[in-house]
C-alpha cells in the first residue's frame, strides 16, 4: 500500500473553494459544508475540544487505543483524524498508523505530527480492499451524510478479522444527567466555544448533531448490518461518549 501526504485522494464531492469556510454545516451534512466548516475551526480545534470536554478528550483517545489492542505489526487507519492528535496517540502502540480526513485544513493544522496523512472521502476510501489490520473513527462518523456507506467502506478496507473501534458521542445512561447534559449542549457549549474557538457557530452544529445521533444500541445494529461480528459497546463518562467495537467478517 502506498501512502502519500495530503494527496489527491480527496473525492470530487469535497472539492471547491475551501478558503471561503462555511461557519457551520446543517444536519443534512452536505460534504462541502462539513469540510469547509472543519477547515474553519482547524486552527484552535484541539484546544477547544479539551476545554469543552473538561479534558475528557485525552482519556477518550487513550481508551480508543487500548480498545484496538494494537501491536507493532498492525497497520491502522485513523479515519476522520482531523489534526492527527488521535493518530499520534495510536502510534504510541508502535503500530503503523495512517491519518485520513476530508478536511485538508485539519490535516495541515496537524502537519507537525509525524504520521502519514491522506485526504480521504469516508464514502469512497482511497485504499485497496483488506489494506488494514485495524481501523478507528473518533467523533467523525456523526459528520458523514451516509453512515451506512461509511461503515461499509471501513469493512471493505479491513482484512477479514480486522478490528474496528468507533468512539463517538452518545446518550448518557442516567436520565437526570442526560437532561442536564442536553441542556448544556444547546446552551452552554456554544457560549463557551465563543471564548476559545476560531468559529463558535460550528459548535451549534456540534450540539445539534449530537442530539440527533442514535443511541448506543441503534448504532450497534448499524455496525452489525455493515458486516461486523461481535459488535459491542462500552460507555465512557456515563455515556457522553461510547466505544463501539466489532470484527470484520
Amino acid at each position: 500500500m502506498t501512502i502519500g501526504t495530503f494527496g489527491g485522494a480527496i473525492s470530487g464531492q469535497y472539492r471547491g473553494d475551501m478558503s471561503a469556510a462555511t461557519s457551520r454545516a446543517g444536519l443534512d451534512k452536505q460534504p462541502s459544508e462539513v469540510a469547509a466548516m472543519f477547515d474553519g475551526v482547524a486552527r484552535r480545534y484541539d484546544i477547544t475540544n479539551t476545554v469543552l470536554s473538561f479534558g475528557q478528550d485525552r482519556l477518550w483517545r487513550k481508551a480508543t487505543r487500548e480498545a484496538l489492542a494494537l501491536t507493532p505489526d498492525d497497520v491502522v487507519l485513523d479515519l476522520a483524524a482531523g489534526t492527527a492528535v488521535s493518530t499520534e496517540e495510536l502510534a504510541t502502540s508502535g503500530a503503523r498508523c495512517v491519518a485520513a480526513d476530508f478536511s485538508l485544513g485539519m490535516l495541515h493544522a496537524g502537519s507537525a505530527r509525524p504520521v502519514p496523512k491522506v485526504g480521504a472521502d469516508a464514502l469512497n476510501l482511497p485504499f485497496a480492499d483488506g489494506s488494514f489490520d485495524a481501523a478507528t473513527i473518533s467523533f467523525g462518523l456523526r459528520n458523514v451524510n451516509d453512515v451506512d456507506v461509511a461503515l461499509t467502506e471501513l469493512r471493505r478496507v479491513l482484512r477479514p478479522g480486522g478490528r474496528l473501534v468507533i468512539c463517538e458521542f452518545s446518550t448518557p445512561v442516567f436520565a437526570p444527567f442526560r437532561t442536564v447534559y442536553m441542556e448544556y449542549l444547546m446552551k452552554a457549549l456554544p457560549a463557551v466555544a465563543t471564548r476559545v474557538s476560531s468559529n463558535p457557530d460550528a459548535y451549534v452544529y456540534l450540539a445539534e448533531s449530537i442530539r440527533a445521533w442514535p443511541d448506543q444500541e441503534a448504532l450497534a445494529r448499524r455496525i452489525a448490518d455493515a458486516g461486523f461480528t461481535g459488535v459491542r459497546w462500552r460507555n465512557l463518562t456515563g455515556g457522553i461518549a461510547a466505544l463501539h467495537s466489532g470484527i470484520a467478517a
